[in-house]
């Protein structure tokens, strides 16, 4: 009668401990879900010290179930692309500048509206954190079939930067020929000011630059900093705050869809907690690129408040006609006015 217990007792111990290996054999033998991240800047790029940050953040919370890897300058996509290959499923995550967008969703670019030229920062976000905001995510969710994470990531804003032409006032800019980032609000302010758009993609402006394709460009102290444009011919700065930089966090549905609703929660969580450091370290950045760029000897110089806001009187009677060129909804201009309180 012992002798039977202990096999019965054998063959259920045995039993268990099958069954929990088999858990434990399937759980390791899963595939971890893998999110490829393409970034067009370079590593030492804001937005790209923040999402190794925040990939980390992920695999550490997913507790093994996600792997990443970050692809920088724009070696997997430039941005004017990754939209694109993202809905495609070439991607898993982006983080593109609203400009990029717009070709798909053209209100995603309202933070370049000449209602919000010269504007500090804290007007800007109000509009960006606000219902504006809001109702453009809504829109690139809908669209695009993608997931957006939440806030959008600071850029910081853009400026003017020359290569032989000193940038002694906003009529200098005048016959130039200048670089946009892209996006119809850009290329109208390019010619408001007299200049002459061309558009190319990030990871080519240096060798262009170098080259004269162009005499100037739109962008922020960091990005032109970080992509060490002094070296390719960068010299002078001219800065107005003409319009907010900003990155959109994007996830394709698939890979979103298998995150399934514990890690979808999580990982948006990790996006809205350090969101607010980010942007901080984004305005920091931009400051101190903007010393080192007057180390490496470029001029730099501030439009005064006072013809800014000038300018910006003179920007707003076009505002319909510009809303209506770039395809921006009527109903977003009314909630970034209201948001701005412009």
């Amino acid at each position: 009668m012992k002798q039977r217990i202990s096999r019965r007792a054998f063959a259920g111990a045995a039993a268990v401990t099958v069954t929990s290996f088999g858990i434990l054999r399937h759980a390791r033998g899963d595939a971890p879900i893998e999110i490829r991240c393409s970034l067009d800047t370079a590593p030492s790029h804001p937005r790209n010290v923040a999402f190794r940050e925040f990939l980390g953040k992920i695999e550490a919370a997913s507790g093994g179930q996600v792997k990443t890897k970050l692809f920088e300058s724009g070696s997997l996509f430039p941005d004017l692309q990754v939209v694109k290959a993202l809905v495609q499923g070439q991607v898993e995550m982006a983080c593109p500048g609203t400009w990029t967008i717009t070709g798909f969703v053209p209100d995603a670019d309202f933070s370049q509206l000449p209602a919000l030229y010269g504007r500090p920062i804290e007007v800007v976000h109000k509009a960006t954190n606000g219902k504006a905001g809001e109702f453009v995510n809504a829109e690139i969710a809908k669209k695009l079939h993608v997931e957006v994470l939440g806030g959008w990531f600071d850029l910081g804003f853009n400026e003017w930067y020359s290569t032989r032409k000193p940038l002694n006032s906003l009529a200098d800019l005048s016959g130039m020929k200048l670089r946009s980032p892209g996006g119809v609000l850009n290329s109208w302010r390019i010619r408001f000011f007299g200049g002459i758009p061309n558009v190319t993609a990030w990871p080519d402006v240096p060798l262009a630059m170098s080259q004269g394709t162009f005499d100037g460009l739109i962008s922020t102290n960091e990005s032109v900093f970080s992509s060490k444009l002094f070296d390719s011919g960068l010299r002078h700065s001219l800065q107005d705050r003409q319009g907010m930089g900003l990155y959109v966090p994007l996830v394709n549905e698939a890979l979103w869809t298998k995150l399934g609703p514990k890690l979808q929660e999580t990982v948006r969580k990790l996006w809205a907690d350090s969101l607010p450091t980010w942007r901080d370290n984004s305005a920091k950045s931009q400051a101190h690129a903007r010393e080192e760029l007057v180390a490496q000897g470029v001029t730099v110089l501030d439009v005064p408040q006072a013809e800014l806001d000038a300018v910006h009187a003179k920007m707003l009677p076009e505002l319909d006609r510009v809303v209506a060129d770039a395809h921006i909804s009527p109903e977003l201009v009314k909630l970034v006015l209201a948001d701005a309180g412009v």
